[in-house]
């Protein structure tokens, strides 16, 4: 059986990067940001690495029921899928006192709720892999944050909702490990992407986490066996004392 992977924010940093690995690797994608053009772009790029094939489904992270349509567009052409890859993101800082309810809910649209939705749609197909392949499974990786397992001020939401998405992750190998799903969180801190831009004036991107380490770890968290169950990986920056962004 040939594999396939949905990932989500794959049109840019991380997400581009585990999309890049995966074509080179075979797999058929199936891959989801918000700008149809540069995804379009994307996907020609993807298939010149070697992707078996890319279907594009552009959708709004903010909207819940993007995801019906997202793991349909995978189903429809791939029937099962054997790698989930929960990317997009999106986080602002702000300390509790003042940050806007609005900009809350979208926070946890973003990086809870429609992460959640994907991962109830893509259950039954994740499911057929395992069965076929009880040795390797089914997996699930979910980019997290070290703001979900270490609070920092001004960080209050986005480190809510990353360490929400951990639970859920957690949750998931509890209910469905012993199926042969098993998913994992990867916790970073400041990678050196287009999102952490904001802070450059205070941690310069060459200090960042480099897009690549983070590309590493999934790539060997797909090739685990389905026995293995890596929960949590917590990756923090050099010269820090490993438990700040």
């Amino acid at each position: 059986m040939s594999k396939s992977a949905l990932v989500t924010g794959a049109s840019r940093g991380i997400g581009l990067g585990i999309a890049t690995r995966l074509a080179a690797q075979g797999y058929g994608l199936t891959i989801s940001a918000r700008d149809p053009e540069r995804l379009e772009a994307v996907a020609a790029d993807l298939s010149g690495a070697g992707a078996k094939e890319v279907v594009v489904a552009a959708a709004d992270m903010a909207d819940p029921e993007s995801a019906d349509r997202i793991v349909n567009a995978h189903a429809e052409r791939f029937g099962t899928l054997h790698a989930l890859i929960l990317n997009a993101g999106v986080g602002t800082a702000g300390t509790i006192g003042e940050f806007p309810m609005r900009r809350f809910d979208k926070t946890v649209d973003v990086n809870v709720k429609t992460p959640f939705a994907l991962l109830q749609r893509a259950l039954p197909l994740l499911r057929a892999v395992a069965s076929d392949d009880p040795g390797r499974g089914a997996k699930v990786v979910a980019l997290a944050s070290i703001t979900g397992v270490y609070a920092e001020s001004g960080l209050a939401v986005y480190g809510a909702t990353k360490a929400a998405l951990i639970s859920l992750v957690e949750t998931l190998n509890a209910e469905e490990s012993g199926n042969g799903i098993t998913a994992a969180a990867i916790a970073p801190a400041y990678v050196n992407t287009d999102m952490a831009a904001w802070i450059h004036d205070r941690i310069p991107p060459e200090s960042m986490i480099e897009v690549a380490d983070l590309v590493e770890l999934v790539d060997a968290l797909l090739k685990m066996s389905s026995k293995a169950v890596v929960p949590k990986l917590v990756v923090s920056r050099a010269a820090t004392d490993g438990y700040r962004a």
